[in-house]
């Protein structure tokens, strides 16, 4: 037999779904709506979360409940280790930056080559769209790889593409690992998504002519806002006479 919370699941996004409620609008209370089905708050929470785990409800922390409008994609452009600028361009899409020097952690030594505890940089790069947030980088380099001035307090810029961008010199090779993935805890609370949700996980590692690591990067994109993209390029040489 179907739960009680599926058939309310059921109704509620019949609604969205013929504009009955509009995007961006906000859902009765939770208390007011398992008034009107006749449920518990606890069947009516678990109701909501199957439109968040959809991506149709989002709740907003203080504020209530609100129908999600129609999420715009970004484009993840692989090789190149940014964003597609086209889609990173829109005026609504704004990325908070913050760079603090932490200690190596056990997870990152494999990636970074440094000995656990070591001092490096990491730059947290938060992109929004409106209130929703898009995507998460933690971008790791060795300190004296650093820009001068890149330190200091949080900032707010609109320049999306950059700021997941490598912030180094091009590197000599450019490693990149994607999978999809439930979010970690972090990953949930910055990127506000609950569960079940999936993550398009993206680990860059940039290493220089030496095979020095200059740049390891750390991604999570909510896995409705965005797609990813990896062109390869064959290269055709001239055949050399056979003799």
């Amino acid at each position: 037999m179907r739960s009680r919370h599926h058939d309310i699941a059921d109704d509620l996004r019949q609604q969205i779904t013929t504009g009955s409620i509009q995007p961006g609008e906000r859902l009765p209370s939770e208390a007011g709506l398992a008034d009107r089905y006749k449920v518990s708050t606890v069947t009516l929470r678990r109701a909501l979360a199957v439109l968040q785990g959809e991506g149709r409800v989002e709740k907003i922390q203080g504020k209530g409940n609100f129908v999600r409008h129609p999420r715009r994609k970004t484009l993840y452009v692989g090789g190149w280790g940014t964003l597609d600028p086209w889609t990173a361009a829109e005026p609504a899409l704004r990325v908070t930056v913050r760079s603090t020097i932490v200690q190596v952690q056990a997870h990152l030594t494999p990636l970074l080559k440094m000995p656990t505890g070591s001092p490096i940089v990491e730059t947290i790069c938060l992109s929004h769209e409106g209130e929703s947030p898009q995507g998460l980088a933690r971008i790791y380099m060795p300190c004296d790889l650093l820009p001068a001035g890149a330190l200091g307090d949080d900032f707010t810029c609109r320049d999306a593409a950059t700021r997941f961008a490598l912030l180094g010199p091009p590197p000599a090779t450019l490693r990149e690992t994607v999978c999809a993935r439930p979010p970690t805890p972090d990953e949930a609370s910055a990127l506000r998504i609950g569960y079940p949700s999936v993550v398009l996980s993206i680990t860059r590692v940039a290493t220089d002519s030496t095979g020095r690591v200059v740049e390891a990067t750390l991604i999570a994109f909510p896995g409705d806002r965005v797609d990813a993209v990896f062109t390869t390029h064959h290269v055709i040489g001239e055949r050399e006479p056979q003799g």
